[in-house]
């Protein structure tokens, strides 16, 4: 299928740099990028203006460029807009109820040869696609945050996910010049089945009193070389998303090792779901 116009459901974190990605590629895609009240779009088009901003002052795309990509942008709170859409995304909150009522709309909206492709990165991708009158056409396309940065798509087949789905997720995501990886469907998938079991660890090593979040981090980062500390990147994600991934994993694979930490659940419910919020393991 020729895909020239995409849909994104949700202006998010995730939902803004997807549109971006979409919207700089070399292709050139025009995108409708939806979410429920205007201010959440006005926020993310604020966040992607500010990016490509970045981009031309280091000179990976010229003014003209990053004028021409927000011009292919089309907010809109209305998604009967996406019903003449050649590819959607759904990047919606990490909770499977809200999930499922975007991808009962989409399955209503779509013509029936466009897939619908899931952000998600935890939930299963055979229970969201048999939601719908088209399992065949349902996917998971887990980008990666910053995602105009990261270069990794893990593509996701659920169970009834057609090879032709999954070759034009493959090929749509070379298009955006990320590397896509395949997963098949299970709870976390790759990603996150091995890295949020180790953010939930570092959580306890702080709530046993074993060291302090900066503690933890320096040991990571100056032990085993990683960028950012573990509790610095659970703030970047956001603690709450933390929580509902492990949660998801948790129920989904049965095994006690997947328990939040106490911890975490405490500070979700106090508020303080890290950079976000301005406050997690750290204040900012």
């Amino acid at each position: 299928m020729d895909i020239k116009r995409v849909g994104i459901v949700g202006a998010g974190t995730m939902g803004n740099g997807i549109a971006h990605v979409f919207a700089r590629a070399r292709s050139g895609y025009s995108v409708v990028l939806c979410d429920v009240e205007q201010r959440f779009l006005d926020r993310g088009l604020a966040t992607i203006t500010k990016n490509l901003e970045r981009e031309v002052a280091k000179g990976k795309i010229t003014a003209e460029e990053k004028a021409s990509a927000l011009k292919r942008i089309e907010p809109v709170t209305e998604r009967a807009r996406l019903a003449n859409c050649d590819f959607i995304v759904e990047a919606a909150t990490e909770k499977f109820e809200i999930k499922a009522e975007i991808f009962r709309d989409l399955d209503r909206l779509a013509r029936p040869e466009v897939v619908l492709a899931s952000n998600t990165s935890s939930i299963s991708i055979t229970k969201l696609g048999a939601l719908t009158r088209r399992p065949e056409k349902v996917i998971g396309m887990h980008f990666f945050n910053p995602v105009p940065v990261m270069k990794l798509v893990e593509v996701i087949r659920g169970l009834a996910t057609a090879p032709e789905t999954f070759s034009e997720t493959r090929n749509l995501a070379l298009k955006l010049e990320k590397t896509p990886v395949e997963v098949n469907d299970a709870p976390g998938f790759v990603s996150n089945r091995v890295l949020m079991p180790l953010l939930n660890e570092a959580m306890y090593a702080v709530m046993e009193g074993v060291a302090t979040p900066e503690a933890v981090d320096e040991v990571f980062k100056l032990g085993m070389a990683h960028p950012m500390g573990p509790l610095t990147l659970a703030d970047f994600i956001g603690l709450d998303v933390c929580l509902d991934i492990m949660r998801v994993m948790q129920d989904g694979l049965g095994d006690p090792k997947y328990r939040p930490c106490p911890l975490l659940i405490k500070m979700v419910d106090a508020g303080w779901l890290g950079r976000k919020s301005g406050r997690g393991f750290y204040k900012y």
